[in-house]
């Protein structure tokens, strides 16, 4: 599902964001412009609809039902094509999506949803095609009799997110294809003449079916574009952005419940550091947010050193009111006679009244 999310939102992006897209043929014209014709026995056939499943988009909602053949040729179909002709040697990506209607029938024959044909309008299989066979979609480059190069099992109702890697090439030791389905890599790069010997391809979308499938046939297609490069089509996601949390001094993140530090000893709920330092000589109370100080470089860097002068002062009660505690302990152990001045070496500072004073300071007894 997340993968679902992360691809809807990449369709989404501005056209300026997709610098080498060559071609678009994603609907988004509201109507079949994009394509260079239709081979199609009525409009009906070929609808631009709103895109089941992905507000605000438009798809082709293709619809073959027995004995369409507006070509006069095998099979039935209904199909858009678009002249693309690339040259030998040349590589693209494409992405597109594909739904297969709940209602789509199940036959042990094949039903071809999306194809690169040959140039030569005639006589047998393309090089590349997308079909479904049964209850199994597949991928077969090269000559007719060429086993798959893959497959996955169909399923109904939901969107398939095909990005296609080809080098065009009638010599299978230079052509190759790659093919990402839902963002996953499903067919590594793998070698094959893309065309046939001397001739180029066209893309052909829509459905073209064996004529012995009697039930109609529903399929939808979402989103086409042909590019120069991967992240042209599936380009990596935005970072994520910075949730406002100051690191710690060891480089640790936030409080294990996901808060930021506040100096009350509790955390705050959005990731925020929110102080309050009493009020400025306007009346107003400095709250920092986002780990940005709203009050200025300057009144951050004065804030900064008071705070340092305040804690500096808190250890240094602390530290003085500890050695006389320790002091009052230790007295009548086996000990020795010093003045208060020779203090000064743990760390303690005195007043000159005090230095005046001795008291019995004790040492602990060394094992022997």
């Amino acid at each position: 599902m997340k993968r679902v999310f992360v691809f809807l939102g990449l369709i989404a992006l501005p056209v300026s964001t997709w610098a080498d897209v060559v071609w678009r043929g994603d609907f988004q014209t509201g109507d079949r412009s994009q394509w260079s014709g239709t081979e199609m026995v009525s409009a009906d056939r070929l609808q631009i609809i709103d895109a089941p499943g992905r507000p605000g988009r438009y798809a082709l909602r293709a619809l073959v039902r027995q004995f369409d053949d507006p070509i006069h040729a095998s099979g039935n179909r209904n199909e858009l094509f678009y002249n693309s002709h690339e040259p030998m040697g040349s590589e693209y990506f494409y992405r597109w999506s594909t739904m297969f209607d709940p209602s789509y029938p199940s036959y042990r024959t094949w039903q071809v949803f999306t194809q690169w044909h040959q140039s030569a309008g005639c006589c047998g299989s393309p090089p590349v095609e997308f079909y479904v066979n049964g209850e199994t979609m597949y991928l077969r480059v090269g000559p007719t009799e060429a086993l798959p190069l893959w497959n996955t099992p169909l399923v109904r109702g939901v969107w398939y997110d095909f990005v296609f890697h080809v080098r065009w090439s009638d010599n299978p030791n230079v052509g190759f294809v790659e093919l990402y389905l839902n963002g996953d890599l499903v067919l590594a790069r793998t070698r094959a003449a893309t065309n046939f010997p001397g001739q180029l391809n066209y893309l052909k979308q829509g459905l073209y079916r064996d004529v012995v499938i009697v039930p109609d046939g529903i399929v939808y297609h979402d989103g086409m574009i042909q590019a120069t490069s991967l992240d042209d089509v599936f380009p990596p996601p935005p970072p994520p952005p910075d949730a406002g949390v100051p690191p710690t001094r060891d480089g640790g993140g936030p409080p294990a419940d996901g808060g930021a530090f506040r100096p009350d000893g509790g955390t705050s709920d959005g990731g925020t550091v929110a102080t309050s330092l009493g009020s400025s000589g306007n009346g107003s109370a400095l709250v920092a947010t986002g780990g940005c100080s709203q009050g200025g470089s300057q009144s951050g860097s004065m804030i900064g050193l008071a705070a340092a002068a305040f804690a500096f002062g808190l250890w240094f009660a602390r530290r003085r009111r500890g050695l006389a505690r320790l002091g009052e302990r230790l007295v009548g152990r086996n000990c020795h006679r010093r003045t208060v001045t020779s203090k000064v070496s743990e760390g303690a500072h005195w007043t000159n009244a005090e230095q005046s004073k001795s008291e019995q300071v004790c040492a602990p007894e060394r094992k022997r």
